[in-house]
């Protein structure tokens, strides 16, 4: 068996993008199946606590994480096969989101281009369901190959096997703290139909005096939208949107919207309706407030911010406020999207 490079007590400063500086008991990089199966057969790490990384976009570190870090480096991304309907893509998990859908577009695939400029990995993509501007990863989703702590082996899961729902999946429940994501396949369309459903991305394809956009077009309207309304993490630490959007009953959508006539709200395919979590987050006065380093983005108030040294439990006491605001005045409990440790 090879000798496994872990480093103790490793700063996590550099590797979630809140820019939080908690630090790991153990970490250890990971390129390869073979460093996960060596950390199973290991007599000391296989008995950790694990937290696998990928591109910490997706976390709020509260506290020093007493265990092992896995951070999935793997890299590699290639078309594996087409057939009449379909050409199909696969990336490593380790691949930087943004870059894969790119990549994608410059070799003329479209399908992917209204989730440009999501922060994170491919590999963190499907366990969150990602999802922005009418599109989620299950509506591209092929299958995945995942490694399993329990046996040792890898295995395969189709999209139904994923049981995505919204911000949701499989990886979030059964396979939680079991099964590390190793490679994701998408099915990208080779009748493209431009997404447009949105307001915001029409609103940017209209001012740049497009009519019928290309893959391209409603990537670069994505990238300008997002750049408008979103914080550089690299500028200021942030985890992109910090709650989901509720869903509610539709008996309770028209009880608030007689009370909050401006109430934003989308309809969903059960009848129930989709609220603007921003939008109730403002009606509560946080937009540009702070609590201590821990604010709120003035352009943003899904967008919760870092203003400079702020600890996790700073940032978590802040979204804890809130919550509490928006559920006394709406009724309505607003969940965290990043994992808290």
């Amino acid at each position: 068996m090879f000798p496994i490079p872990v480093q103790r007590d490793f700063s996590l400063r550099h590797l979630n993008t809140f820019g939080i500086d908690a630090k790991a008991a153990v970490y250890l990089p990971v390129d390869d199946v073979d460093t996960l199966l060596a950390v199973k057969n290991d007599k000391e790490l296989s008995m950790l606590p694990r937290l696998v990384l990928g591109g910490g976009s997706n976390l709020l570190l509260t506290q020093d994480f007493a265990g092992l870090v896995l951070h999935m480096r793997g890299a590699g991304r290639r078309i594996v096969n087409e057939d009449e309907d379909f050409v199909y893509v696969t990336a490593a998990a380790g691949e930087n989101w943004h870059r894969f859908v790119q990549w994608s577009l410059d070799l003329g695939l479209g399908g992917l281009e209204n989730l440009s400029l999501i922060p994170g990995s491919v590999g963190a993509a499907p366990i969150q369901n990602i999802g922005a501007y009418g599109v989620e990863v299950k509506d591209r989703f092929h299958s995945l190959t995942a490694f399993d702590f329990i046996d040792g082996k890898t295995f395969t899961l189709d999209n139904a096997a994923c049981r995505f729902a919204y911000r949701d999946s499989i990886f979030k429940q059964e396979l939680r703290d079991r099964a590390v994501v190793l490679d994701v396949t998408f099915a990208l369309p080779k009748q493209w139909q431009a997404n447009m459903n949105y307001a915001d991305v029409m609103q940017e394809l209209s001012l740049r005096q497009i009519t019928v956009p290309s893959p391209r077009d409603i990537a670069g309207a994505v990238i300008a939208i997002r750049t408008r309304k979103l914080p550089d993490p690299a500028q200021i630490g942030n985890a992109g949107s910090f709650f989901k959007n509720p869903i509610v009953p539709a008996q309770q959508r028209e009880s608030l919207l007689a009370q909050h006539p401006q109430l934003v709200s989308y309809v969903q395919p059960d009848g129930g309706y989709k609220l603007a979590a921003g939008w109730l987050i403002d009606q509560c006065g946080w937009k540009g407030r702070s609590l201590g380093a821990a604010g709120v983005y003035e352009k943003q108030a899904l967008v919760l911010v870092n203003k400079g040294g702020a600890s996790g439990r700073e940032i978590a006491a802040l979204a804890q406020a809130i919550q509490a605001d928006v559920q006394t005045k709406f009724g309505v409990k607003l969940e965290p999207e990043p994992v808290f440790i």
